[in-house]
């Protein structure tokens, strides 16, 4: 008898690989105001950083600078080091919040190199834990999420207000 995991929260992602979004997704954002429905936690002069809609965990992170390029080599120093900077915010969120055993940080550059969206670089923070593979990715090609982005939206920005921007210990 097969059985059946249920995951409707899916298909926005399945709908959404069809049609290509006009505009960009990272420079959308930027406008926007820090809220559970654009996912962007918190923002400087230069980056922003908000929760990928389709998280490899909970808690997956990106940072973007403000500035629209997929040029590694356009970013100023200035959006190199405010990038940078939240992406060490992210970690000591990410500690506060989930207390992770381990990290994933990197960037793709390029579609050959897994990006996602490729016309806007940035990079993805995401929490590991001791434990946390299993046979659900090997044997059926999915990825079981815990929780939801709202509650996790919910969680981390608490932790952001309590600190007013002000760097997060963990």
């Amino acid at each position: 008898m097969t059985e059946r995991l249920w995951a409707p929260w899916r298909m926005q992602y399945v709908s959404s690989a069809r049609d290509k979004p006009e505009g960009c997704l990272f420079c959308d954002r930027a406008q926007g105001e820090c809220t559970p429905e654009n996912l962007v936690l918190w923002r400087n002069e230069h980056a922003l950083v908000m929760l990928n809609a389709f998280p490899y965990t909970n808690g997956h992170l990106m940072v973007a600078p403000i500035r629209h390029t997929a040029d590694l080599s356009d970013l100023s120093d200035d959006e190199l080091l405010a990038v940078a900077k939240l992406v060490r915010e992210c970690v000591n969120l990410l500690q506060a919040a989930y207390h992770p055993d381990g990290f994933n940080i990197g960037v793709n550059l390029g579609r050959a190199a897994g990006a996602g969206i490729e016309d806007h670089i940035h990079w993805h923070v995401v929490p590991r834990w001791n434990g946390d593979t299993n046979f659900m990715p090997v044997l059926a090609d999915v990825r079981v999420i815990p929780d939801s982005l709202e509650n996790t939206y919910q969680t981390l920005r608490q932790i952001v207000n309590q600190h007013d921007g002000h760097g997060i210990d963990p």
